[in-house]
């Protein structure tokens, strides 16, 4: 069975559709360009189903390289039979895989091996056929002090070792053992040997037991985080040992002679020295692998409502990053995010002094005809806040708490020592968080996304899978959006489809040195860029005020001709088209489908003609905590509050209530229905009402609920 076969009955996709796209992605096409512009081909399938294909034919392809390897060493070996053969050729599964590898894998020193060189490999093969004959009297002839077999206990002794690692290597075995293990093993933990006091955090899980495969992802993290640091010991095994020996007996004996004795102490000891401990390290690699995706799947949908987040557009911007004792760092930004003013004020030092800065902003927002005032919300964040909230304006600006997770790893970054050379991190922090408020998306990418502060347990998962699924959701979020292609950064090009870190850094230098991009087809005489990489990028860049509107949206080059055929049919022209509703009324758009132009690509080539470019985020709403809520010594358990959610795991929301604390509330308390995936529920940055349910204020928790709270 082939490639597209298998992922057809895996993902139950057509294989036509399967075909096409695996060829479409083995063509170098990128998954935003197939999911938007190759609609006929796929026949339409989304980008999770794109990249549910990619992924699935990536593992394909390791499972038959690992293939390969094992066939080849076993030839080698001489002792690849045609039986042996087909049953690694029939493997559809890692671990099936290397069970028939087992045997034949080269191996360290071990009892087995040991045994075996004092030639008692032909004892172990008696026994273990379980005839009727003279046990001891057999294992006598293996004596001998050249072989350092001194007994006839030692010669069976040396032969059970050897039974050992047989039984240990049988691949029905091992699948068995497997299959038992899923189906009755526990996950437990206890506190390590005088740990208590250093892992009090970990207390929870001091003395935990439960079903392995029923286990949370996040309990799975947390658990095995606290053994890494040595506070906890994490077993997992059968509830009952002695029925997964039972199971091995009846695999393996074959009758109730002396010959079955030994093997069934063979058997004893293979499940406890090997099989045991390496079904154990087996399921815990399968709960790890479980965790980590249900984690990555968190963190990516977490990273996805962040990137989209509501922009507030192109305004000018008064940025502060606060600060008590080393003041705030004030910077002016123009419509475009370009640093226009720079300055410290300290308000917190004294009221004379509080007074020179009330002034002091006052005076900018006047000089700059500032329009929004973005506040980060970290320490002395809302201190700030009530302190331009004292200010006098006379065409009041929009105030806003921005979330500064990673601005401080943004300012210390090569990609803000480029921006900014001749300025400190405190002016790129502030620069950082005002152009958040801007545009959320092109100011996040330049930041390692796990240094956002979203998701569960981000430091502990599988690091390449979590970077190539989040990259994923970076190259989808900003091809969904569409790039301007005049005033974008390297960073945001690079995640162009088709472009990449050479071809964006090519990008800006050739707008440097030529001036803005006039149309699309300009990016032609950019360097590297040719015709492959101009059909899979295009689509994805505006170029506001073009000559030729269709620069400005998401229709491609390629269907230009497409669009002025449907004008000469309206008798109008591309820009009245776009303009009047009475000239698209006039489009019958089946008139227009051809082989490779179906339906899907007309209707959305409809809906771009309606609303150019459009951009696909929510309208920007201000938010504003309550104002006499600042501490968290201010909570009362009952209090109804405005908040903020800023990070949903699995197994609840955090809610920023301006208190400088998250609060949590529990999955159990998001609604007043049964909820299993918080993301049911809200959305992060989504504008919520809690209710406070207590607060441990030397611990600093809060306990929040969302029951009986309408959302906002």
């Amino acid at each position: 069975m082939n490639y597209i076969t298998k992922i057809s009955q895996i993902l139950n996709i057509g294989i036509h559709q399967v075909a096409k796209t695996i060829e479409l992605l083995e063509s170098g096409a990128t998954v935003p360009f197939i999911a938007r512009y190759r609609k006929e081909a796929t026949g339409s399938l989304d980008e999770v189903q794109i990249l549910a294909i990619r992924d699935h034919l990536n593992r394909m392809k390791e499972l038959d390289k690992r293939r390969d390897v094992i066939l080849q060493s076993i030839c080698e070996q001489g002792k690849l039979t045609p039986e042996l053969e087909k049953k690694i050729m029939d493997a559809e599964i890692m671990s099936e895989l290397e069970d028939l590898y087992l045997p034949y894998k080269p191996k360290r020193k071990t009892r087995a091996t040991v045994a075996i060189s004092k030639g008692l490999e032909p004892l172990a093969h008696k026994l273990f056929q379980q005839n009727q004959f003279d046990v001891e009297a057999e294992s006598a002839k293996y004596v001998s002090d050249e072989k350092e077999v001194h007994s006839e206990a030692e010669a069976l002794a040396g032969a059970r070792d050897i039974i050992a690692e047989w039984v240990n290597e049988d691949a029905t075995a091992r699948n068995r053992m497997r299959n038992l293990y899923k189906r009755t093993a526990f996950l437990s933990s206890k506190v390590a040997k005088n740990k208590e006091e250093e892992g009090e955090k970990y207390q929870s899980w001091f003395d935990w037991n439960e079903p392995a495969m029923k286990a949370p992802s996040h309990r799975i993290l947390a658990m095995l985080r606290g053994e890494e640091e040595g506070f906890l010991k994490i077993k997992v095994e059968p509830e009952n040992n002695e029925a997964a020996i039972e199971t091995l007996e009846k695999t393996f004996i074959k009758g109730h002679n002396d010959a079955s004795k030994q093997v069934k102490t063979a058997i004893a000891d293979s499940y406890k020295r090997l099989l045991s401990p390496s079904m154990e390290t087996e399921i815990l690699g399968i709960l790890k692998e479980k965790a980590d995706a249900e984690a990555i799947n968190v963190f990516t949908e977490n990273l996805r409502q962040l990137l989209l987040a509501s922009p507030l557009g192109q305004k000018t911007v008064l940025a502060i990053d606060p600060g008590f004792r080393t003041g705030c760092k004030v910077v002016c930004l123009d419509k475009q995010g370009q640093l226009l003013h720079n300055e410290t004020i300290y308000p917190f030092t004294s009221t004379v002094v509080e007074s020179e800065a009330i002034k002091k902003v006052e005076h900018l927002v006047e000089a700059y005809k500032i329009e929004a005032i973005a506040i980060g919300n970290g320490t002395a964040g809302r201190e700030t806040e009530a302190f331009v909230r004292r200010a006098y304006f006379k065409n009041t600006p929009i105030i806003v708490m921005v979330n500064e997770s990673g601005a401080s790893i943004y300012s210390a970054s090569d990609v803000a020592r480029r921006e900014f050379p001749n300025y400190d991190v405190t002016v790129r922090g502030a620069v950082s968080i005002g152009r958040r408020l801007m545009d959320p998306l092109s100011e996040l990418v330049k930041i390692d996304p796990k240094s956002i502060g979203v998701g569960q347990y981000q430091h502990d998962v599988n690091q390449p899978k979590l970077q190539e699924a989040l990259t994923d959701t970076v190259v989808s979020c900003v091809n969904n959006v569409g790039v301007e292609l005049n005033t974008a950064s390297k960073e945001l090009l690079t995640y162009v489809s088709g472009i990449g870190p050479t071809i964006a850094q090519n990008i800006v230098d050739y707008r440097n040195e030529n001036g803005e991009f006039e149309s699309r087809v300009q990016l032609k005489k950019v360097p590297r860029l040719g015709e492959k990489v101009f059909e899979l990028c295009a689509g994805f860049l505006r170029i506001r005020n073009a000559k030729n509107p269709l620069d400005q949206s998401a229709v491609h080059p390629e269907r230009y001709k497409l669009v002025e055929q449907m004008a000469r049919h309206a008798n109008c022209s591309v820009p009245e088209l776009l303009e009047q509703k009475e000239y698209r009324d006039k489009i019958n758009i089946r008139e227009f489908i051809t082989p490779d132009c179906g339906l899907p690509t007309l209707q959305d080539i409809m809906k771009e003609l309606e609303k150019p470019g459009r951009d696909p985020r929510t309208k920007f709403e201000v938010f504003e905590f309550n104002k006499n809520i600042n501490k968290i010594e201010d909570l009362v358990a009952g209090m109804i509050l405005p908040g903020i959610v800023t990070n949903i795991t699995a197994f609840g929301a955090f809610v920023d209530i301006g208190v400088h604390q998250d609060g949590l509330v529990h999955v159990s308390q998001m609604a007043d229905r049964f909820v299993s995936n918080p993301n049911e529920v809200v959305r992060l940055q989504q504008n919520v009402l809690v209710r406070v349910l207590d607060v441990d204020i030397s611990r600093r928790r809060i306990n929040l609920s969302m029951r009986n709270c309408k959302t906002q």
